[in-house]
């Protein structure tokens, strides 16, 4: 089969011929059809997260297609069924954070001793097929084409999950911070919601857009956020820790600032005083999110097949691969590369 393969730390993609995976007890092989390019695949190539331990290091976890063979003993999935997966697909079952009971969701990436997820410990979905484990895929809804459910997979999940954790109040508003692949989604959500949505970026390109995708308001930060009123819940869903940051000031009292993104480079700090008063005084939150339970993205992904969530995407035959992973490392992508295989 034909696959995406990191050559080495900082090298750059190449298609090769790799053999194809077959299914074991348990397991489907799919035939991916089409993956997304995350940021973090662009992390994982330099090393900047975690380089895939797999060989060969293939990356990739927004895959969408359809089981083309089960392995023994399967029988909650057919061939035919249009599937994909997603990045933390099953946790160890043996450290302490398992020990405790809680669902595989993100969080085991960071909590769990030996996660299994997908394009860092198991190959990843940028490649001609995969091999996976049957309950860990998500069945696709009839209808939702392979290219916009790969982004639900990761970027979409994320955006629903983070919203969710907000636990925005119908009264209340939300601003959803960069205006990249997750948030151009979470805009989306929050306006599906019927919630007042304000958008926050310091691109001008992307104001016009944003207001198409929902956006009641487009503010620069948290000095403008500030001014237009406040938010009752920040989605910050860029990679920049920083910006979070300077967002707060925007927050309403006993609000929430939702982290949903990684920076690798810098900690999250809470500045001295939001809204000139003490953080603590305002009874501000700030919660941590990733992917937070399979239902949200069974929601999500319904949520896109009804059409009140489209994700917005380049997509790029696999021959062109490399050249897409140096356009999302240069964030030249408006909103999400999608590779068809």
């Amino acid at each position: 089969m034909k696959a995406a393969v990191i050559p080495a730390v900082n090298g750059r993609w190449e298609l090769r011929e790799v053999p194809t995976p077959q299914p074991g007890p348990g397991e489907v092989l799919m035939r991916v059809r089409a993956s997304g390019v995350c940021v973090n695949d662009v992390l994982a190539t330099t090393g900047a997260i975690r380089f895939p331990s797999v060989d060969p290091a293939i990356t990739g976890h927004e895959p969408a297609g359809e089981v083309v063979a089960v392995g023994p003993g399967v029988t909650t999935r057919r061939v035919g069924d249009r599937v994909g997966t997603h990045w933390v697909r099953a946790a160890c079952g043996r450290c302490d954070y398992c020990r405790l009971g809680l669902p595989v969701t993100g969080q085991a990436a960071f909590a769990c001793a030996a996660p299994t997820t997908t394009g860092f410990s198991v190959q990843g979905g940028h490649a001609e097929y995969m091999v996976v484990g049957a309950d860990e895929t998500v069945l696709l809804p009839d209808g939702l084409p392979f290219e916009l459910a790969a982004p639900m997979l990761c970027a979409g999940y994320t955006g629903w999950s983070a919203l969710r954790a907000g636990e925005p109040q119908p009264h209340e508003r939300v601003a959803v911070l960069g205006i990249g692949a997750v948030g151009h989604l979470a805009v989306q959500f929050a306006h599906a919601c019927g919630l007042e949505t304000i958008a926050m970026t310091s691109s001008p390109n992307k104001h016009d857009v944003v207001r198409r995708l929902g956006a009641d308001e487009v503010v620069a930060n948290g000095a403008e956020l500030r001014a237009a009123g406040g938010a009752d819940v920040i989605l910050a869903t860029g990679t920049s820790y920083p910006a979070a940051a300077e967002a707060l000031p925007g927050l309403r009292p006993g609000g929430r600032l939702v982290l949903s993104g990684i920076d690798p480079t810098a900690p999250f700090t809470v500045p001295p005083s939001g809204r000139g008063l003490p953080f603590i005084g305002t009874r501000m939150q700030v919660i941590g999110s990733t992917h937070n339970g399979p239902q949200y993205l069974r929601e999500a992904l319904d949520l896109a097949a009804a059409g009140k969530v489209t994700p917005m995407v380049e997509t790029f035959p696999k021959e062109e691969v490399a050249t897409v992973v140096d356009k999302v490392a240069k964030g030249a992508v408006r909103f999400r590369a999608v590779v068809t295989y």
